[in-house]
């Protein structure tokens, strides 16, 4: 069986930064198990699989098909740059003639269209709530040692914990912050946490003005110890920052080794654009 298999680098517009996913195209169906062995063969944070919806479907011609991620552990309900990923091979490698591509997923219909150079895609928003520090000061301390931490707050519907660190510190204090996620395992008492946000307010001045707000993200109980630029994480972030700045388009920059730029616009149903560039790395066929 041969699949063809392509490697995007999602949120960037340069090769090797920003979050890299691989998005198999499924022309026929595929045996339930082999999604999670394609997944951990690749080992990158998220492999999205495409599929057909009817007989007769075509990735040129239709608007609108499945759509699953992977992590090399297990399935997520939703990804947000495995899902850039998989618009750009529609919209770039497949030549697909819509203007808007409709994915149906575990977190519902997501949409995705091109704006210029950038994708946009539609995702739900998350709401946070605030976190008693008791029940996750193990965790946080694990995360940002003795660090001053200005707001603590929980997303139920992604498990997320956002950690907001004090506006004293600089982008390059979270840059440099070293993390052992690994850790967080055993620091996390409560069960309800699967992510760990770090959040910085961004600088009107200085080298890096003109980001809202900075972040990195940790996963390790999905298998991923840091993901480099997550749109997921940015659903529940938009939210916040929106709240905290009295905002409703930012731009974001998320802060790990590779980095990667996030364009966010809230809309008045509930719902969060976020738009990022992608360049394609690989492209080639799996044979089994």
């Amino acid at each position: 069986m041969q699949i063809p298999i392509f490697t995007v680098d999602a949120f960037t517009n340069r090769p090797f930064s920003g979050n890299p996913a691989a998005v198999c195209l499924l022309e026929n169906d595929l045996d339930e198990d082999m999604h999670q062995k394609i997944a951990t063969e690749m080992n990158l944070s998220e492999t999205a699989f495409i599929r057909n919806l009817h007989p007769g479907d075509d990735f040129t011609r239709s608007s609108c098909f499945g759509l699953r991620w992977f992590t090399p552990t297990n399935e997520v309900p939703l990804c947000g740059h495995a899902t850039l990923a998989a618009a750009a091979v529609l919209f770039h490698i497949q030549k697909n003639t819509n203007s808007l591509l409709t994915f149906v997923t575990l977190s519902g219909e997501l949409k995705a269209r091109q704006v210029e150079d950038h994708i946009v895609l539609d995702l739900p928003l998350y709401a946070t709530y605030p976190q008693v520090l008791q029940e996750v000061e193990e965790l946080i301390k694990a995360a940002v040692g003795d660090m001053i931490v200005q707001d603590i707050r929980y997303s139920p519907d992604t498990k997320k914990l956002l950690v907001r660190l004090s506006d004293v510190y600089e982008r390059s204090v979270l840059e440099e912050l070293q993390v052992s996620a690994q850790r967080f395992l055993s620091a996390e008492k409560t069960g309800k946490v699967k992510g760990l946000i770090l959040t910085l307010k961004g600088n009107s001045s200085g080298k890096h003005k003109g980001h809202d707000f900075y972040s990195r993200y940790f996963a390790p109980w999905y298998g991923v110890l840091e993901d480099p630029v997550t749109g997921s994480a940015h659903a529940v972030l938009s939210s916040y920052w929106s709240e905290q700045l009295g905002k409703k388009e930012m731009l974001a920059f998320q802060c790990s080794r590779r980095g990667g730029e996030l364009k966010i616009s809230l809309r008045n149903d509930g719902r969060v654009e976020i738009a990022g560039q992608i360049t394609v790395v690989l492209k080639g066929n799996l044979t089994f």
